[in-house]
């Protein structure tokens, strides 16, 4: 990756984060009008880099669920 690429998802992992533990959904989008007032590149590779990431955690947890049902014989939905 890029340095933008880099810092935006660095920042995208550092809201995510600071947002589960805090449960303020607002962190995630303070911090993208933060980058947007300087560099709209950024910005988007941010919530990009915001967006795959909670993309992946819903897929994480859905094999996590499925296997899980798997290993205890019920049907996986």
């Amino acid at each position: 990756m890029g340095i933008t690429d880099d810092i935006a998802d660095e920042l995208a992992i550092e809201a995510l984060k600071l947002e589960k533990a805090t449960g303020d959904e607002k962190i995630v989008n303070k911090v993208s009008e933060i980058l947007g007032a300087s560099s709209q590149t950024t910005q988007e590779a941010y919530l990009t880099s915001v967006r795959v990431r909670r993309a992946e955690e819903r897929a994480r947890t859905f094999l996590a669920d499925t296997a899980a049902a798997l290993k205890s014989g019920e049907t996986p939905d």
